[in-house]
């Protein structure tokens, strides 16, 4: 199984250099542009953007914390539902699996978007497994991946066609980004939850992501490999030379 390639970018990405991209991702064949709702960002406007200058790729959202930011004031208006994954995650939570629980339900209420869950630990993959449309996994090795999807075949029974395994995996495609990289890796691996994470997988944050073109085949094993782009300085020009190189990768794959 060949999995869907999809490019990540920050939800605080400027909305001139996404429409410039978008185009590009459509033409290279990338099935969607996930964009990560972060602080000062946000993703759904980002999407908004995308949508005008696109016929065909896919609008997602990777992941929207429901503790900062509430369905009841997400604005998915103008969003063409056909084509959207709106993922959601617990964020800080103290009752993350609730909160997401509700969360589902009340965007089904509102929207005919997919809905996809962001999944660190077993019990969030359950509950997207059973009632979202996809979950969104994250700095998972090849190996780790593998288990993962396992566990969401097993998890979602008679669903199991329906409900995809997306996996976001931290990228650069040329030698100067390394630093970038590096330090993205040490960022994540000292938040608490994924420092476990990592200690629970024995491996190390860096050893999850992607340098070189030969690794990506090893990630097929999941339904889509989003391509979180790691780049020097996040310029257009940086963006169009990864998602160049990102194309041409799985061409020679």
């Amino acid at each position: 199984m060949r999995a869907a390639l999809s490019l990540g970018l920050p939800g605080t990405t400027d909305a001139a250099i996404l429409r410039a991209l978008a185009p590009r991702l459509e033409r290279l064949g990338f099935d969607s542009l996930w964009l990560n709702d972060v602080p000062g960002g946000d993703s759904l406007a980002g999407l908004r953007a995308v949508a005008d200058v696109t016929d065909r790729l896919g609008l997602a959202t990777g992941v929207i914390p429901l503790d900062r930011r509430p369905v009841e004031k997400l604005d998915v208006a103008g969003l063409p539902a056909d084509r959207v994954t709106i993922g959601i995650g617990s964020g800080g939570a103290r009752r993350p699996l609730a909160l997401v629980a509700h969360g589902i339900a009340d965007l089904r209420a509102r929207t005919d978007a997919a809905i996809a869950v962001g999944a660190l630990g077993p019990h969030m993959r359950r509950l997207a497994a059973e009632q979202a449309d996809a979950v969104v996994l994250n700095w998972l090795t090849p190996t780790a991946a593998r288990h993962a999807m396992d566990d969401l075949r097993r998890d979602a029974g008679e669903r199991a066609g329906a409900v995809r395994g997306v996996l976001y995996v931290r990228t650069i495609v040329d030698g100067a980004a390394r630093a970038a990289l590096q330090r993205e890796a040490d960022r994540y691996g000292s938040f608490g939850s994924y420092a476990a994470n990592f200690a629970r997988l024995g491996v190390s944050p860096i050893e999850a992501t992607i340098d070189r073109g030969a690794l990506l085949a090893s990630y097929d094993v999941v339904d889509e490999v989003v391509l979180r782009a790691i780049t020097v300085g996040g310029t257009l020009a940086e963006l169009e030379h990864f998602a160049d190189e990102a194309a041409r990768w799985r061409e020679t794959a």
